[in-house]
C-alpha cells in the first residue's frame, strides 16, 4: 500500500516537473505563441543593454531562467515613476526602486520574449537616477 502510494505520489511529481518545465520553455525561449506586432525591436548584439528591473527581474534566478545568464543586478532608482502594481507610471514627488544589469543582444532578445514586448510592454530607453540611461519595460 506504502510502496503504490510513493510511486504514485513520484510520477506525479516527475509529470508537474516536466509539465512546468515544457511550460516555461513554450513561454520563454519556443519561437511559438509570441510574435510580436511590427516585428522585434531592432538590438545592437556588438554592445552590452543595461536594463532596469523593478519587478519579476530583479530576482537573479528569474534573470537566469528567463536569459540564461544572472546578470549581477545593482541596486538603482528610476525617479519620477512609482510602481503601481506590473507598472510604473509618472509621478515627479517619487521614485521606483530595482535592480540594473547588463546583457548581450540576444539575452534582450530572451527579456523582450518574456515581457511580451509588443503585447503586453514596451521596451523604452530612460535615465536613472545617477545619470546612466538603462531600457525599463512599461506596461503598454
Amino acid at each position: 500500500m506504502i510502496k503504490r502510494w510513493l510511486l504514485r505520489t513520484l510520477t506525479t511529481g516527475l509529470a508537474t516537473a516536466v509539465a512546468t518545465a515544457f511550460f516555461l520553455w513554450l513561454v520563454m525561449l519556443s519561437p511559438f505563441l509570441y510574435h510580436p506586432p511590427g516585428g522585434p525591436m531592432p538590438v545592437d548584439d556588438n554592445i552590452e543593454h543595461r536594463v532596469f528591473a523593478y519587478g519579476t527581474l530583479t530576482s537573479p534566478t528569474i534573470r537566469w531562467l528567463v536569459s540564461g545568464h544572472r546578470g549581477d543586478g545593482e541596486h538603482a532608482v528610476l525617479p519620477q515613476y512609482r510602481r503601481e502594481q506590473l507598472n510604473i507610471v509618472p509621478d515627479p514627488y517619487t521614485h521606483t526602486e530595482g535592480v540594473v544589469f547588463n546583457v548581450t543582444g540576444e539575452q534582450l532578445r530572451r527579456l523582450d520574449r518574456y515581457e511580451r514586448v509588443g503585447i503586453r510592454y514596451e521596451r523604452v530607453m530612460m535615465t536613472l537616477e545617477d545619470g546612466r540611461r538603462a531600457w525599463v519595460y512599461r506596461r503598454l
